[in-house]
């Protein structure tokens, strides 16, 4: 098997596994992470989606491969209950989470538009979460929250 490197949550990581096999698969079943979920498993739904550098990706159809010597965030990587990240606290304080299926990957959806836009319009927060399935409702409370975070992240 070849030895694939990469950066997850900023530590430095490498994996002996078949390069083809799907990111969430390894992110999952080989590291033990439960952020990235698994939803439809072909890229449409977006509760495994992760961060590649700057940009959300769905982790369920991206091959070990495409990672190789790259930063990888998941939402482990985002805040820790004690320092939890703008978003986290953003989504708290707007009552943002309902089920939860898909908020790990609406998070990380809003974390790679922030880091490439820090003063984003309510539109390109909605543009950024239209690959996010959410069926329980609180899209427009996670708009709202992902607008504050954007607020609290450009006034530090």
């Amino acid at each position: 098997m070849p030895s694939i490197r990469f950066r997850l949550n900023g530590a430095p990581t490498e994996i002996d596994a078949d390069p083809d096999h799907s990111l969430l698969d390894i992110l999952r079943g080989r590291l033990g992470l439960s952020g990235p979920h698994f939803g439809c498993g072909s890229g449409e739904c977006g509760a495994c989606r992760v961060m590649i550098g700057d940009h959300a990706v769905t982790a369920c159809d991206a091959p070990l491969w495409s990672v190789a010597d790259k930063d990888v965030t998941t939402l482990e990587g985002l805040g820790t209950a004690e320092h939890p990240h703008p978003l986290q606290r953003a989504f708290i304080a707007e009552q943002a989470l309902q089920c939860g299926y898909c908020v790990a990957g609406v998070l990380i959806s809003a974390a790679a538009l922030l880091r490439r836009n820090k003063r984003p319009s309510e539109a390109e927060v909605r543009g950024a979460l239209d690959r996010n399935l959410c069926r329980c409702g609180s899209h427009n409370r996670m708009v709202r929250a992902i607008l504050h975070a954007a607020d609290e992240m450009a006034a530090a």
